[in-house]
This record gives structure tokens, sequence and C-alpha cells, in this order.
């Protein structure tokens, strides 16, 4: 019975299994009715996110769509290569890039992942917290680590914007085991932005990266209310012919 509560539990909350063990995820500020948030962080997304990383479950013009912007805006913000076919990217082609896996390989060490669904496996807060907590590691092949996903193997690409930080640490006692465990950060090299005003940007960019995980989830909701509405004004309807086919046998 156990096995099962748990299937339905993931089931129902699939982006909570992926948290990292031990890890503090900050809460993302995320509303999907936000219009102006997503085109922020469409255009964001489009800068820095996916030159490497592609968005293949997704089509330009549905962003159009889905935002208010007209086409002419989308493809402006967004489209600035070709597709695999070397032909000129249309409005209504899949966000795709033209970075091969054999390429990623050899320049990350593995393949770069597709963005469509990642704010749906990982979840808002994960992604919120990832893009927030690199630090200098010099140990590591691009100089940067990550709190959410450590040993990392992507470069800080918002490191301009947040600037460098590095760790700092605190020893705590497990057992007689002196532990370490980054507490937080401390700039050491500041970026074009203020810490308020990257978090602002993350948090677009996330906000655009949960709607781009499931498009149509505030027509869902927006349809789960008038739903529920239903379900309550026929409860009072067959309550009321439960009575009448039974006021005889009671």
């Amino acid at each position: 019975m156990k096995k099962y509560i748990l299937i339905l539990l993931l089931a129902i909350f699939p982006a909570t299994s992926f948290a990292s063990s031990g890890v503090h995820l900050d809460t993302a500020p995320i509303d999907i009715y936000d219009k102006d948030s997503i085109k922020r962080g469409a255009k964001s997304f489009a800068d820095y996110c996916f030159s490497c990383h592609s968005a293949k479950f997704m089509r330009f013009n549905r962003i159009a769509k889905d935002t208010g912007m007209s086409e002419e805006e989308v493809r402006e913000m967004m489209i600035f290569t070709r597709n695999k076919k070397g032909k000129a990217t249309k409005i209504g082609d899949l966000m795709t890039v033209s970075m091969t896996e054999d390429y990623a390989r050899s320049t990350f060490g593995t393949a770069v992942p597709d963005l469509s669904l990642t704010a749906r496996a990982r979840g808002a807060d994960w992604l919120y917290t990832y893009l927030r907590t690199f630090y200098a590691d010099a140990y590591r092949p691009t100089g940067m680590n990550n709190i959410a996903f450590p040993d990392v193997g992507m470069p800080h690409v918002l490191g301009q914007l947040q600037g460098i930080q590095k760790p700092v640490y605190v020893t705590e006692d497990h057992n007689g085991v002196a532990v370490e465990r980054i507490e937080g950060f401390e700039t050491v090299q500041a970026g074009s932005m203020t810490t308020e005003e990257y978090d602002a940007f993350v948090a677009d960019l996330v906000n655009f990266m949960v709607y781009l995980a499931e498009p149509v989830q505030t027509e869902r909701r927006d349809m789960g209310v008038y739903v529920l509405i239903f379900l309550a004004i026929f409860f009072v309807f067959a309550y009321l012919l439960k009575k009448e086919y039974w006021k005889d046998v009671h």
C-alpha cells in the first residue's frame, strides 16, 4: 500500500523528487499569469541560453500567441540563426539549435540538454537556486561550481551580470567529525547588476522556463475552477435526485 501512495505522490508532485538532497532551495517568485515577466524571460533565454540549449518542443509563433507579442517582435528578439538544414529559421519552426551532440561532448564533456521540460522535471525552485549559486572553484575546468548542481559542467554564462562570488564556509560537528558547509557567498568581482536586479532577472528567466515546460497551464488552471464550480452545482442536483429516488425507502 505504501508503494502505491509513494507513486501517487511522485505523480502529483514530480518536481519535488529532483530536489538535491540536503540543499536548501530558495522559493522562486513565479507568476505564470505575468506576461511581461515571461516576455523578459524569453529575451533572456534567447540572449543567454538559446545558443547552446534547444527548446525543441516549443515553436516561436506559440510564444507570440501566448504572450501577446507580434510574430515580428518574436522574430527580432529570438531568431538569430539558421536551422539545422542551413535554411533561414521560420517563425513556425521548433526552437532547435545547430550545436551537435558530438561538439557539445568535446567542448563541455557532456551533451547539452534540451530545456523544454527542465522546469517541470527539476522544479522552479531548483532552477532559481541553480542560476544564483555559481561560485568560484579553481579545481573545476570552468573555474566555477554550483551548490544545486555540484561539479556542473556548464560555465557560469551569467557571470558578467551577477559577478563572481566565493563561498563562505562554516564548520559543523557531525558525530565527532568536522564537516564544512557553505553558509553563504561573498562577492569577489562585481557584475553589471546588483543582487536585487540579478534576482529579478533570474526570476523572469525561470518564469519563462516554467511557461515553456507547460504552455497550457494557465488555461488548465482556469478550466479547473470552472470544473469545480460545475461539480459543486451538479452535486446539489445529484443529492436532490437521490433523495427523490430514496424517499419511499427511508
